[in-house]
């Protein structure tokens, strides 16, 4: 049975974006792609409603391109257990008030036992300060956290 790896949107984002003249954008686009063709056949993707909502925000024809790739791919819906740990992600100081859409990620990730929440937000997920906060907020309220990482970190031969 394959791992399941929840796409956060920033994912998407630079999976479908046009070509970034910002070196650090550009190689975060360039191993995304690369993990688009060679990674993703190994596991099982996911995505959430929340996913999909701000797939389509933005640009029209941008939205489209987001929601394009991210089609056919199960989707994951909010429950009662998603907004409680969600509420506490930030409640308990996990992810700033700011970034409850990304506590919301991070809790559907989790209450569904998906393994990897593959994401390019390093300011608020895959921080090296917020995980150790993230994953004893999702373990106090009964859940195995996801392994937060980028396209990078969840490369195999």
């Amino acid at each position: 049975m394959k791992a399941k790896v929840y796409i956060e949107t920033s994912v998407i984002s630079y999976l479908t974006a046009r070509p970034n003249n910002d070196i650090r954008a550009m190689a975060n686009q360039n191993i995304t792609a690369e993990w688009w063709e060679t990674q993703r056949h190994k596991y099982d993707l996911v995505v959430s409603e929340f996913v999909l909502a701000e797939a389509g925000l933005g640009n029209p024809a941008a939205a489209q391109l987001r929601l394009a790739a991210i089609e056919g791919l199960m989707e994951l819906r909010a429950t009662d257990a998603i907004l409680v740990l969600g509420r506490e992600l930030i409640g308990r100081n996990a992810l700033p008030t700011k970034a409850e859409i990304d506590a919301y990620h991070v809790a559907i990730a989790a209450v569904n036992g998906i393994e990897y929440l593959l994401t390019w937000n390093c300011t608020h997920i895959a921080n090296a300060h917020t995980r150790p906060k993230i994953e004893g907020t999702c373990r106090a309220m009964g859940y195995e956290p996801p392994i937060i990482c980028t396209p990078q970190e969840l490369m195999e031969d």
